[in-house]
């Protein structure tokens, strides 16, 4: 039943990624539960022996257990997509394409290797140590209020800065890129990329961009099918039969068009294909044990974050605890892992102790493969707004980060990674506002450095919580990251007027400080009209 459906959906001519992606279901946790539900319902049924396979497949049709199904292969196309490309391509360029590209990525992880190392260096810590039987008992009965822990961090200090990783990527330069013959590359960012221009991205967002209606904008308007309602009321009543339907791909569409506050989490759940169940619990709660039972240096170095980020956020200082949490179980989590499969990075590799050095003895770390940089926190605090238990958080973040959010830390060629989105910006600005962009180049303004912290943050820290709602809304309905650059590009048109008084960069940093008061959707609409308001110019 599974091929099948994968037929229809891919077309013909893919027998070996059907194949691959039948199997790669079948290793999933998904696939035993389901198997033995099936096998349930259908020893109710009475099915023709010769027609067996035809029969069963019409039968289960609009059935709950094709919706779970259909949701099932349109999760998995969508976290794995190098199941979906030729099968003969190396993994090594599915991975990453570009063989500099590649040099690059090694040579950062090698950097942030070695830092890690000099760090346990200078402060004679282990990299990971065994808890004493004390301290386990200890550290368990602080475990709700991790934020009155009096531990000294003041000799821990991030590993590198998103202004560190900009400095990477403006130093990068392709081999075989010669300006003498091909296009004059003039921005921060020296690299060929092919990025959507502003015509692209409004044909991308383009129910953003002509939709005339948005929760994120017009809530207390009258509703589209229902003037008694407001546009709030009546999502609100389209978005309870959605959230009853569970299915992923009309869970998308319907946060296209803005999200219900009081739905958000489940809708989000449904369209990133999470479903906690008792398994996630014992899940958790293992990472919660293998949390008391070793101490980590990447703790201090996650425990410092939260220090120098949520906790002094006005939106996100009560979390501290919930924060601690979670970090603390994600950096222990091997499931993460996985996302190494379709990332140009490779996980950092250290020899578990008592082991002689040999590639065999060789383990992640830390186990989930990620090291910490500063303001990694804030790619979990938001969500502790939207979910109290720790164990729905701690699921949705993981899925966001292995989805998403880890393209924002690493070189890579990929159109959602942080160089292709550094790039798209800076052409934005020159193609839209080109007297602006005029202006910076003749004061020596660098505009990129002050946006390129939002991007990697994916501007968490920096909106509100309701606003930030509404891009994250954008970003899981279009299933793209090319947002954040146009919604960086929005906010620097409307300071243009500010922005064109200034002579230094100092001075443009400071207009550009505080943007708690954007609201997202209206910029987002602005940025996208811009192309059609060009066309209308005589």
């Amino acid at each position: 039943m599974a091929s099948k459906m994968l037929r229809q959906g891919l077309g013909t001519n893919i027998t070996a990624i059907v194949n691959r992606l039948a199997s790669e279901l079948q290793n999933t946790p998904f696939y035993n539960d389901f198997l033995a539900d099936v096998q349930t319902t259908m020893a109710t049924q009475n099915f023709n022996k010769e027609r067996f396979g035809a029969e069963c497949y019409e039968w289960a049709q609009g059935t709950s257990l094709d919706t779970r199904l259909r949701n099932a292969l349109y999760h998995l196309m969508h976290v794995q997509p190098t199941l979906l490309a030729n099968p003969d391509t190396p993994r090594h360029v599915l991975k990453e394409p570009l063989t500099y590209i590649r040099k690059a990525q090694s040579a950062w992880e090698r950097r942030l290797v070695k830092c890690v190392n000099s760090m346990t260096a200078e402060l004679g810590v282990p990299l990971s140590r065994r808890r004493t039987k004390q301290e386990k008992e200890e550290f368990s009965d602080r475990w709700a209020s991790l934020s009155t822990e009096e531990t000294d961090l003041t000799m821990i200090r991030p590993v590198y800065a998103p202004k560190d990783f900009l400095e990477v990527l403006a130093s990068l330069r392709n081999p075989n890129y010669d300006e003498a013959v091909e296009e004059n590359l003039w921005g921060s960012i020296q690299l060929p990329f092919k990025v959507n221009d502003i015509k692209g991205l409004v044909e991308l967002y383009g129910e953003l961009a002509y939709c005339c209606k948005h929760t994120g904008l017009d809530e207390a308007v009258a509703g589209e099918y229902k003037a008694n309602l407001t546009l709030a009321e009546e999502r609100l009543i389209l978005g309870q039969k959605v959230v009853e339907r569970n299915h992923g791909p009309l869970s998308r569409e319907l946060i296209k068009s803005g999200c219900p506050t009081s739905l958000r989490g489940v809708l989000w759940h449904q369209v990133l294909g999470l479903e906690i169940t008792d398994k996630h619990y014992k899940h958790f709660d293992e990472l919660v044990q293998a949390v008391l039972q070793h101490d980590l240096l990447v703790d201090k170095l996650i425990m410092k974050d939260i220090q120098l980020t949520a906790s002094n956020d006005d939106q996100y200082f009560v979390f501290e605890d919930i924060l601690f949490q979670v970090l603390l179980c994600f950096f222990r989590d091997t499931e993460v892992l996985s996302h190494f499969e379709h990332s140009s990075a490779s996980p950092p590799l250290a020899v578990a102790r008592g082991n002689t050095p040999s590639p065999d003895a060789l383990v992640a770390y830390p186990p989930c493969g990620v090291i910490p940089f500063h303001g990694f926190t804030m790619y979990a605090a938001p969500l502790s707004c939207l979910y109290e238990d720790p164990v729905p958080l701690y699921f949705t973040f993981r899925e966001m980060y292995c989805r998403y959010w880890y393209r924002l830390h690493i070189v890579t060629s990929h159109s959602q990674g942080a160089a292709a989105l550094a790039l798209q910006f800076e052409l934005l600005l020159q193609s839209c506002e080109t007297r602006l962009w005029q202006h910076c180049c003749a004061m020596s303004i660098q505009l990129l450095p002050i946006v390129f912290k939002w991007i990697v943050r994916a501007f968490s820290g920096y909106l509100v919580p309701d606003q930030l709602f509404h891009l994250w809304d954008v970003v899981l309905a279009w299933e793209s990251l090319e947002v954040l650059p146009v919604l960086a590009l929005a906010i620097v048109s409307f300071r243009r007027e500010n922005l064109m008084d200034v002579t230094s960069q100092q001075a443009a940093e400071a207009v550009l400080a505080d943007i708690t008061a954007i609201s997202v959707i209206p910029l987002l609409k602005l940025a996208l009209a811009a192309d059609r308001g060009r066309e209308r110019e005589p």
